[in-house]
């Protein structure tokens, strides 16, 4: 693992952007987050084909403004753009390892959440960076490697407080910071941010979108 520290900025819902010594990786920019939330980026990873997760168009932005971006994703999104930017899109899947804007990445898990039985469960990879930083995507996978930074969908139409609390304890991570928080209103956060601090077995933080903070 690199010596110098990581920066993760959080952008609005569940994306993320990771920064080291001059280079970006940004996870997930999707339709609720910021227009320009990849653009700049040196590597984009996507965990999963719904809208507020993958964003056709802030991709495209991303890659066009640097031409040296690459992308790892799944199969399902990686068909939608892959012919638009040939040899840039790489498919990945569970148990796979590669190296993007000079960061390790791990990848665990195969399937989204259940949301209800009778939809159909679509495909889900979670991205582990640098042997420290873990983002699930939309499934509460619990990977086969110490997380030292949990990025932790705290609410969303598949899932519910005591599940999160679970998920945590099961993780074991130093610390959890909220994602997929977009639905979350101010008037429910307090009771997010207590039960699950109070519950979790891990300090418990949460960042407003645009807030930095050293990993």
């Amino acid at each position: 693992m690199n010596a110098s520290s990581l920066t993760l900025t959080k952008k609005t819902h569940s994306c993320v952007r990771l920064e080291r010594d001059g280079q970006s990786l940004v996870i997930d920019p999707g339709g609720f987050t910021e227009d320009d939330a990849a653009v700049g980026a040196d590597a984009i990873l996507v965990t999963h084909e719904h809208p507020d997760h993958f964003d056709e168009f802030r991709l495209r932005a991303a890659l066009e403004s640097n031409p040296a971006a690459r992308v790892w994703t799944l199969r399902s999104v990686a068909e939608q753009v892959s012919a638009a930017f040939p040899g840039r899109v790489h498919t990945v899947g569970h148990g796979d390892t590669f190296t993007a804007a000079g960061l390790e990445v791990q990848v665990h898990g195969e399937l989204h959440a259940v949301i209800h039985p009778d939809i159909p469960r679509v495909t889900n990879i979670g991205f582990l960076v640098d042997g420290s930083v873990f983002h699930p995507g939309d499934a509460l996978t619990v990977p086969d490697h110490p997380v030292d930074t949990l990025m932790l969908p705290v609410m969303a139409p598949w899932n519910k407080i005591s599940e999160v609390i679970d998920y945590v304890r099961e993780v074991k991570p130093r610390r959890a910071i909220d994602v997929h928080d977009a639905l979350l209103t101010d008037l429910a956060r307090p009771i997010y941010d207590r039960q699950i601090g109070a519950l979790g077995g891990a300090d418990h933080g949460r960042l407003a979108p645009g807030d930095a903070t050293r990993l």
